[in-house]
């Protein structure tokens, strides 16, 4: 599988993730989840997942690449903002739970998009 088609398989599952993550932050009381319920970070969620879902529509593997690189980079932020006290800690309200995620998540996607880069530079040397 190439590293672009694996970025655009990633948006597709991702998105929707971000999507569901967010609205359930506005229906499960924050007392019963691991994870932040506040209300500008569920937002975020949605916001980014329908943005993602989007560029998935377009089909371009350059736009998922760039989604995964650039959303991961933002959740790596977001990691090191938690344990910084950094913008945007007081409205996101992060949990350890988010914190871990974040870096999980954040290298994940960041890794699949530099995998996906270096596929195509690979594929256009054989050219």
């Amino acid at each position: 599988m190439s590293g672009g088609r694996l970025n655009w398989i990633v948006l597709v599952v991702f998105a929707p993730i971000l999507i569901v993550v967010g609205v359930l932050g506005f229906v499960l009381p924050e007392s019963a989840s691991l994870t932040s319920g506040a209300p500008a970070y569920n937002w975020f969620h949605i916001a980014f997942g329908v943005a993602g879902l989007l560029l998935a529509l377009t089909k371009r593997e350059s736009y998922a690449r760039a989604f995964n690189l650039g959303f991961g980079l933002i959740d790596l932020y977001q990691a090191a903002a938690s344990f910084l006290d950094l913008f945007p800690e007081n409205l996101f309200r992060w949990t350890r739970v988010d914190d871990a995620l974040h870096v999980l998540v954040g290298a994940l996607l960041v890794g699949v998009a530099l995998y996906g880069r270096q596929s195509r530079r690979a594929a256009r040397t054989e050219d």
